[in-house]
Order: C-alpha cells, then sequence, then structure tokens
C-alpha cells in the first residue's frame, strides 16, 4: 500500500467512524484506526480543515463529531476508489502468491506456513487451497489473535506446527518477518512474493 492509499484509507475509516456515533473520542479514534492518538488528532483536523466535518460542543467538555454534506460526498468517494483498490490488490496479490508457488521446485509440498497476519495471507491461503495444499498456521511474532483462517497462530516460535513451506505474508513489516521465518529451525523453502518489497532478496541462511 503506497502512501496516498494509506492516507485515502485512515481518512474513510475516520470518516465511517464517525457516521456511525457522533460522540467518538479521539482515543477510540486511534484505536480504531490503528495509529498514535497524536496522528489520528492530525487526521481528523485535516478532515475539519477540509470542511468533511463539524465539531459542537458537548456537555463536560466533549464534543461531538457530525459529517457535513461534504464529508458525506467524500466518504462515497474513498468508498468507490477503496473498491477499486482493494480489487486490483486481490488481482496482483494473487498473481504473485501463484509466481511464488510455482516456483518452489522442491518435491512433497503441501503444508505452508503463513509469516503474518493479513490481507495476503487470506489470498494466499485461498491460492494454496487450490492446489491441494494446506495452511498449517501463521507465524507473526505481532498478532493479537489466537487464531486465522481457522488456523493457530504462533508468535513465538515454539509449537509452530510441522510444515513443507513458508510463505512470506507480513505486510507492515515484511523485512523483519522474514529474518524470523529464515531463522526457524529445521529449515524449510521460504516463498516470498514478488508483490512484497523485499521479494528478490533471498532468506538468510540459504
Amino acid at each position: 500500500m503506497n502512501t496516498r492509499d494509506r492516507e485515502d484509507t485512515l481518512t474513510l475509516e475516520l470518516l465511517e467512524e464517525i457516521g456511525r456515533r457522533s460522540d467518538v473520542s479521539q482515543r477510540h479514534l486511534a484505536r480504531r484506526l490503528g495509529v498514535a492518538l497524536g496522528l489520528a488528532n492530525s487526521y481528523l483536523r485535516c478532515c475539519v480543515r477540509k470542511g468533511y466535518v463539524k465539531i459542537q460542543q458537548a456537555p463536560a467538555n466533549r464534543y461531538l463529531y457530525y459529517l457535513t454534506p461534504i464529508g458525506f460526498a467524500e466518504k462515497a468517494r474513498l468508498t468507490g476508489r477503496y473498491l477499486q483498490v482493494s480489487f486490483d490488490f486481490y488481482r496482483r496479490a494473487a498473481a504473485s502468491c501463484d509466481a511464488a508457488f510455482d516456483a518452489c521446485a522442491a518435491p512433497g509440498e503441501g503444508r505452508v506456513l503463513l509469516g503474518g497476519v493479513s490481507e495476503l495471507a487470506e489470498i494466499a491461503s485461498l491460492r494454496a487451497a487450490e492446489r491441494g495444499w494446506m495452511i498449517v498456521g501463521t507465524y507473526d511474532s505481532r498478532a493479537e489473535r489466537e487464531r486465522f483462517l481457522g488456523r493457530p497462530v504462533w508468535r513465538e516460535p515454539a509449537g509452530i506446527g510441522t510444515h513443507d513451506v513458508r510463505l512470506l505474508t507480513n505486510l507492515a513489516d515484511p523485512a523483519g518477518c522474514r529474518e524470523r521465518l529464515g531463522a526457524l529451525r529445521p529449515a524449510a523453502p521460504l516463498l516470498i512474493p514478488d508483490i512484497l518489497p523485499v521479494a528478490g532478496i533471498p532468506p538468510s541462511g540459504d
């Protein structure tokens, strides 16, 4: 996701959240957007400045936020763009995962360990299923959930299920996750979809 896509996505999420409830706090917005409080405040002020959001003071030093007609129009525009970008990402990610699977020449593949909870991992699981390969789970040191795609999520190497290949699917920190996957023992082929910025860099130890 490039800078513009991320900014549009965060703005859309902010407008959607304000559209759902006018008494939302900036701290709640920060949690919903997954960003620091200061950054959430910056996006909110930007939306107010552009006329997307109107602020009304409420009792007890609280504030209510409302979408303006311009804000509703911008939310609709960003929703349309998000769907377009999402479809394009799915198409490119699916082709990238297929190419990574095709490049794995070692015999006997069938059990795949995903490296990172993400939209890319969801797409990879679908492409793997079409080949009859099984996702054993996901290794993600920063994951908050215990299960993903109906399979376990491991935050530590201990206990990771037996697998034949590893597929890097971390969108937030692909380089760091690549190193962690490459350090797992026993070794297994590490596949890197070329949609990721670390594509083309062989895993350490190979």
